[in-house]
């Protein structure tokens, strides 16, 4: 597999793109005869009743307010009748996550209406709690100006953060409409690799069609529950070993995207993924984190129509850790199976 590595923007035009700064906005507001005795954060919440009252009383702790010319910082705090109060509306971390910055990811395919990237385990998709920044979201906002004309910077399906592999990025309107319409109609092909804990016949090829949805005991998870979303997973067992107990190589092919699916299926199957100590599978071999790879890519050129297909080998760390386990990988047997 061919593939440059894309980090700064594409063309001097593009790095030379004055792109805005959020602004403050102060407010200032004076405590009427009825809010004597209020805490600041609920006054504030009658006075800016568009934000929410727990952003407020973190504007408060984080210093963004004065009660006559005097920061405070609790949100507990009383006011008294006649009161000035100075509010500055800093802009919240998701105001400001939608910004470019020079964030590197290996490009596999580029043209006028498509980017292919084979995203690296670590990299996060999309900004969001706790990842506000270096996402590959704000990279591609960096590398065309034109990026920030679509939706999501042209973003139309995601990996997880610690899951490498192919995604496909459109650059144009039509191909983004195109897309959304290929993965809504099952007619993009996305087959991963993944090393599982378990036991299974060389060859054996099995189906989850189980709903996910959030876990009901644990909100950071997610899980197979009756009031969840359809989802299918097709798998084939490439190898297996005894190693540790029993541990596999998996050719899965997404049918639906849920997110999680493969891993929630695969440990709803009693085959959880080395690693993925989220959802009961083990460190081992190295690994951290889960063992998945988006291996090949396959869908219809929105503008010529040509049928594509990319491929792209897991990364070293996770040859390494199938080649200690008695795994080998086979590109070829992975593409033909």
């Amino acid at each position: 597999m061919n593939q440059k590595i894309i980090g700064p923007a594409a063309s001097e035009e593009d790095s030379a793109v004055d792109w805005p700064q959020a602004e403050v906005e102060q407010r200032q507001f004076t405590v009427s005869t009825a809010q004597h005795g209020m805490r600041v954060d609920r006054a504030l919440a009658d006075w800016v009743p568009e934000l929410s009252r727990s952003y407020l009383a973190q504007l408060v702790s984080d210093g963004h307010v004065q009660v006559q010319g005097r920061v405070i910082v609790k949100p507990a705090a009383k006011l008294s009748a006649g009161a000035q109060v100075e509010l500055a509306l800093v802009p919240t971390p998701a105001a400001n996550a939608f910004r470019p910055e020079a964030v590197d990811f290996p490009v596999v395919f580029e043209d006028d209406d498509l980017l292919v990237i084979n995203k690296p385990a670590g990299l996060v998709v999309h900004p969001g709690a706790g990842n506000w920044g270096g996402t590959l979201l704000n990279g591609l906002l960096h590398r065309d100006r034109r990026a920030a004309d679509l939706p999501r910077a042209g973003i139309v399906h995601r990996l997880d953060k610690n899951t490498s592999g192919l995604m496909v990025v459109a650059k144009s309107r039509v191909a983004m409409t195109s897309l959304v319409a290929q993965l809504a109609a099952r007619e993009v092909q996305r087959v991963y690799i993944a090393m599982a804990h378990g036991r299974s016949p060389l060859g054996h090829c099995f189906e989850v069609d189980q709903a996910i949805g959030r876990d009901p005991k644990n909100r950071l998870r997610m899980g197979v529950v009756a009031a969840g979303k359809p989802a299918q997973t097709e798998a084939r067992v490439l190898a297996a070993s005894e190693e540790l107990g029993g541990v596999l190589m998996l050719r899965c092919k997404l049918k639906t995207g849920r997110t999680h699916q493969i891993r929630v299926h695969m440990a709803w199957a009693g085959m959880p993924l080395v690693g993925d100590t989220l959802y009961g599978g083990r460190e081992a071999w190295g690994l951290t984190h889960q063992a998945l790879h988006a291996h090949d890519l396959a869908l219809v050129h929105p503008v010529s129509g040509a049928h594509l297909h990319w491929w792209a080998p897991p990364p070293v760390h996770l040859c390494t850790a199938l080649a200690a386990a008695g795994l080998g990988y086979n590109a070829q047997a992975l593409l033909t199976n």
